[in-house]
C-alpha cells in the first residue's frame, strides 16, 4: 500500500529494524515503531522535509516536536521568521509527520523520548548547539537511542534568510535591476559562508530525490482532478491555507490530484519550489514548467476537473489574454479565499524589519559552528597523535 509518497507499514510488516534481519517473532512485527524529531522548523523548506522523510523510513509513526518563540536558545540566535503557530502549522502539512509537539523543549532529553513513547530520535549529520556550545542530543546519544539521517545538500533556513538579505540591496519587485540579477545569479551556488553546515552547496536537482517526494501514485477513476498555478516560492503558510482549501473543494478529497507549475521567480528556482511543494500533504503530483496560461491541450491532457485561483491579483499573459479563458469558458474555474492573505513579499518585508538581527544570526551561527569544527579537529588530531605513540 502506498501512503503519503511512501510504502506505508501496516501491522506484521516490519518494526522498521535494519534490513537483513529476515525473521522475527509476531510480537515484535506488531509493534509500531515511534520516531522523534525535533526543531524550531522556521521557514519550512525541502532540506526539512527531506530530514522528515528520512526519519518516518526508520520508523512507522513520526512525531515532530516544535520549539516555541520564547526558547531561550531560540532567542540566543535572533527572532524567528514564522512566529511558532505558523510553524506549528507548516509541519503539520508536511505529508510524512504523524503528529506535532507543540512547545518542545530545545534539548532533547531521554524524558522526552519517554513521555511520547518513542524508540529513538533522528537529526541530521550536522550538529546542533544550545546558548553554552553543549550538542543538545548527547544525552540521547550516550544512551544509544539517536539516529542520523544526511543533510540535505543545498539548502539551509540561514541561506534562504541570506538571500533575502542580498534582496534587500535592490527592491526585492525589481527583478530587471542589473545588481538584484548579480545576486539571484548566484542564488544557492557555492558556500555562503566557511562552515558546512551554514555554507550552502550548489543544488543538484536528482530524477531520484523527485521520486522519493512524490506520492507515485495516478489519478483513479472518480477522483476530482483540480489544477492551481503558482510561483509557490518559499512555500509558507499562506501556500499552506490556500492548498488545504483547495483540496476541500473536491468531493472525494482523499484521491484527489493537484497539479502545480511554477513561475521564474527569484529567490528559490523551480526544482527547490518543486520539491517544498511535493512535501505537503495536499498535493499529489507537480507539473513543473508549465505554460503561464491555462489552456486547452493542458486542461485535455491532464483530465482537469476545476482549476483555483487565490484572491491574490492574476497577470495577464504576455499577449495580454487572461490566462485562465479557457478554463472560465467552460466553467470549471473557482476563486478560493483561504483567509491568508500572507506572501512572499510579506516574508521578506519581515527580513527587512529585523535586517541587522538576521544578519548578527547568521554571522553568531557560523562563528559557533566554527569553533565546534576546530574543535573537533584538535580532538582528531590529539587522537591521532595518542594512537601513533602507541604504536611505537
Amino acid at each position: 500500500m502506498i501512503k503519503n509518497g511512501h510504502h506505508a507499514t501496516t501491522e506484521g510488516e516490519g518494526d522498521g529494524s535494519n534490513a537483513g534481519t529476515t525473521a522475527c517473532s509476531p510480537e515484535k512485527r506488531k509493534r509500531i515503531v515511534r520516531v522523534w524529531c525535533d526543531g524550531c522548523y522556521d521557514m519550512v523548506h525541502y532540506g526539512h522535509s527531506n530530514q522528515l522523510r528520512q526519519a518516518k523510513a526508520m520508523g512507522d509513526y513520526l512525531i515532530v516536536g516544535v520549539h516555541t518563540d520564547g526558547k531561550r536558545d531560540l532567542e540566543a540566535q535572533g527572532p524567528p521568521v514564522f512566529t511558532q503557530a505558523e510553524r506549528y502549522k507548516m509541519v503539520r502539512a508536511i505529508k510524512w509527520v504523524d503528529e506535532i509537539v507543540e512547545g518542545a523543549p530545545y534539548v532533547t532529553t531521554l524524558e522526552t523520548l519517554d513521555k511520547y513513547n518513542c524508540d529513538f530520535c533522528v537529526h541530521g549529520d550536522d550538529i546542533t548547539l544550545t546558548v553554552d556550545g553543549k550538542d543538545t542530543y548527547e544525552e540521547v546519544k550516550k544512551s544509544g537511542r539517536y539516529r542520523e539521517c544526511k543533510r540535505t545538500q543545498g539548502v539551509s533556513t540561514t541561506d534562504l534568510v541570506g538571500r533575502m538579505l542580498l534582496m534587500t540591496k535592490a527592491h526585492h519587485s525589481n527583478i530587471d535591476n542589473s545588481e538584484y540579477q548579480r545576486h539571484t545569479d548566484n542564488f544557492g551556488k557555492g558556500p555562503k559562508g566557511h562552515s558546512p553546515w551554514t555554507g550552502v552547496s550548489q543544488f543538484l536537482q536528482t530524477s531520484q530525490k523527485i521520486i522519493q517526494f512524490a506520492s507515485g501514485k495516478e489519478p483513479q477513476p472518480g477522483d476530482t482532478i483540480i489544477y492551481v498555478a503558482g510561483a509557490f516560492d518559499l512555500f509558507h503558510i499562506g501556500h499552506v491555507d490556500f492548498l488545504e482549501t483547495v483540496y476541500k473543494q473536491s468531493d472525494k478529497p482523499s484521491g484527489e490530484v493537484n497539479r502545480y507549475k511554477g513561475k521564474n521567480y527569484p529567490i528559490m528556482n523551480v526544482h527547490e519550489r518543486t520539491l517544498s511543494v511535493l512535501a505537503c500533504r495536499y498535493v499529489s503530483e507537480v507539473v513543473i514548467g508549465a505554460p503561464y496560461a491555462v489552456g486547452r491541450d493542458l486542461l485535455d491532457h491532464f483530465k482537469v476537473d476545476l482549476v483555483c485561483h487565490g484572491k491574490t491579483e492574476v497577470f495577464p499573459d504576455k499577449d495580454g489574454s487572461d490566462p485562465y479563458a479557457e478554463a472560465k469558458r467552460r466553467g470549471i474555474f473557482r476563486t478560493v479565499d483561504s483567509g491568508n492573505g500572507l506572501t512572499t513579499d510579506d516574508i521578506v518585508q519581515r527580513i527587512i524589519k529585523n535586517r541587522l538581527q538576521f544578519e548578527a544570526r547568521n554571522q553568531k551561527k557560523e562563528a559557533k559552528e566554527m569553533a565546534v569544527i576546530q574543535a573537533m579537529k584538535l580532538r582528531e588530531e590529539e587522537k591521532s597523535q595518542e594512537q601513533a605513540q602507541a604504536a611505537l
